[in-house]
Order: structure tokens, then C-alpha cells, then sequence
């Protein structure tokens, strides 16, 4: 977890929970470079916590994301600013992020730090933005930010932001770490990646099917990976979440996952997390009694 000391009078915490990728096929490439898939998201009921101080001035700062990321570069710094220059905002925030997700590992916390600012902000600012509209500006940032912003797991089209609610069984994982830097950018450009998987229907993910289409390419260059899924595989079928590092594997009960967690080989880091179809953020949202800071849009 991030050691960010948190500001007496901080607004929150509001989650930016994990997903998972349950399938990811390539199913052609674009025009512009970008491909075409199908996954499902769901989300984990673990996330980054984030809290918002408002300033009188318009600076936008962050505090406590990833040590390698500059804060300027921070997804949540930007995410701000799109919204503050949408809506014609004049004031500014800091941002406090209470890491608990590991960057680069495929579990979308970049992503979901982006799309909860832009939905905590739209109220502590007044924006007055809807939820669709919250969702394109998160676009501009990240193709997973849309699932984020709208809170509902779902089947996924087009670059990953063409959404159909979905509500696979919410099942517990473990999720296991090895503590590899996989670079997204390499395995889609990789030639030996898969790129015209046909295009499968819910009705055949409900049945059992799909598969994540960037496995080979990240087992052949990343050995780490390879070994955490196969070390899993012993268990429970796993698959890796978009392009990795993390793996994961699907359990019928905590109890069970938590048996397996335990022997987890020296050097990995893993953890034991509910699916869940509906957005950790938009529960917190519905359950506050603090309507004027955390009503719906």
C-alpha cells in the first residue's frame, strides 16, 4: 500500500478497483494501428483509494501513485484536466492515491484511478456531466476507462469501449503476481501475435469459451509469467488479465482460493479477491448518505 499521508478534511476514500479481463480475443486490426477485440471485464472488490482536497486556485497535483510514473503524467492528473477544461472548471485539486494495486500488471488500476477521479470531480465540482459523457472524455485516456466509469461489468467490443452489461458468476481469485514488467506495446506489436480470432458471441463465452490470444506471445518473452501460469495451472485453469504480468485462476469459495494462496513459490506476491459485477465506486456512491458529495450523476 502507498504511504500518502492524508490530509485532515480529504474527501473520501472513494475506490479505483481492479478488473480482470475474463477472455481477450483479437479479432483484426484497425486502420489506425489499434486492434479490434472482445473481452469481458469484471471488477475485483480490492482497489486504489483515492482522496480529493478542492484548492481555491486552478493547479491540479497528485500524491502517492506510482514512483515510477510522474506525477504530471499520473492518469488521475489528467483525467482532472480534461474535466476541469470540459466543464470550464476554475478551481483545482490535489489528489491523494493510496496505492494498492500494482502498476503495469494488467489489472487496469491506472484506468480506474482515471475514471474514479473523473466521477468523484463531476460532483465535488459541479460539472454536471452524465455518466456517457464522463465516459468519453475517459476514452481520450485509456481504452478501459469507460468500463470503469460506467460500473458494470461487460462484455467488450471495438478497442475495449464499445460496452454490454454482462454478469459473469462472481467468483473468488487468487491473483498472482511474478513480478514481471510486461510491455503492452511490445506484445501487440509482436508478429507472432494472433490477430483474426473469430468473433464469438456471449452466448459462447456463457458456455465456456474464449481464451486470451496474447498468452504465447507473453510466455515466449516473459518466462516469469509462463512459470506463474503454469505453477496456477495446477489448481485451477488460469489466464493471464489483458497483457499481463498478473495471472489468475477462479475458485468456488474463499476458503479454497486462500488453501492454494498459501503455497505460493517464493518471489511471487498474490492476492484473494471477489469478483463482482457491479463497481465498488458506484456501491459507495448508492450507499453514502452524503448526497451533495457522492450523488449519482
Amino acid at each position: 500500500m502507498s504511504g500518502v499521508s492524508i490530509p485532515a478534511g480529504a474527501q473520501g476514500p472513494w475506490p479505483a478497483p481492479a478488473k480482470l479481463n475474463l477472455f481477450l480475443h483479437i479479432t483484426g486490426r484497425r486502420d489506425d494501428g489499434y486492434h479490434n477485440l472482445q473481452t469481458v471485464f469484471q471488477f475485483l472488490d480490492i482497489a486504489d483509494q483515492l482522496f480529493f482536497v478542492l484548492r481555491t486556485d486552478d493547479a491540479i497535483h497528485c500524491f502517492g501513485g506510482p514512483p515510477e510514473i510522474p506525477p504530471e503524467a499520473e492518469l488521475c492528473v489528467r483525467a482532472a484536466r480534461l474535466l476541469q477544461k470540459a466543464a470550464g472548471i476554475r478551481t483545482g485539486v490535489d489528489i491523494y492515491n493510496e496505492k494498492r494495486l500494482p502498476a503495469g500488471a494488467g489489472l487496469g488500476g491506472g484506468s480506474s484511478d482515471a475514471a474514479t477521479t473523473l466521477w468523484v470531480l463531476n460532483r465535488l465540482w459541479a460539472a454536471g456531466l452524465d455518466a456517457t459523457a464522463l465516459a468519453d472524455l475517459g476514452l481520450r485516456l485509456g481504452a478501459d476507462v469507460p468500463v470503469f466509469v460506467f460500473g458494470r461489468s461487460a462484455w467488450a467490443e471495438g478497442v475495449g469501449e464499445v460496452l454490454t452489461p454482462i454478469d459473469p458468476p462472481e467468483c473468488w481469485y487468487l491473483v498472482v503476481n511474478p513480478a514481471v514488467n510486461v510491455s503492452t506495446a511490445a506484445v501487440f506489436s509482436d508478429p507472432e501475435l494472433t490477430r483474426d480470432s473469430p468473433r464469438m458471441t456471449i452466448a459462447d463465452f456463457v458456455s465456456g469459451g474464449g481464451h486470451n490470444d496474447c498468452e504465447a506471445v507473453v510466455r515466449h518473452r516473459y518466462p516469469g509469467v509462463a512459470a506463474a501460469l503454469d505453477w496456477l495451472n495446477r489448481f485451477s485453469p488460469a489466464r493471464m488479465t489483458g497483457t499481463g504480468a498478473c495471472v489468475f485462476a477462479a475458485f468456488t469459495t474463499q476458503t479454497e482460493a486462500e488453501a492454494v494462496g498459501r503455497q505460493l513459490p517464493g518471489g511471487w506476491t498474490g492476492f484473494i479477491a471477489r469478483g463482482v459485477n457491479r463497481s465498488p465506486l458506484h456501491e459507495v456512491t448508492e450507499q453514502s448518505c452524503d448526497g451533495s458529495t457522492r450523488a449519482s450523476p
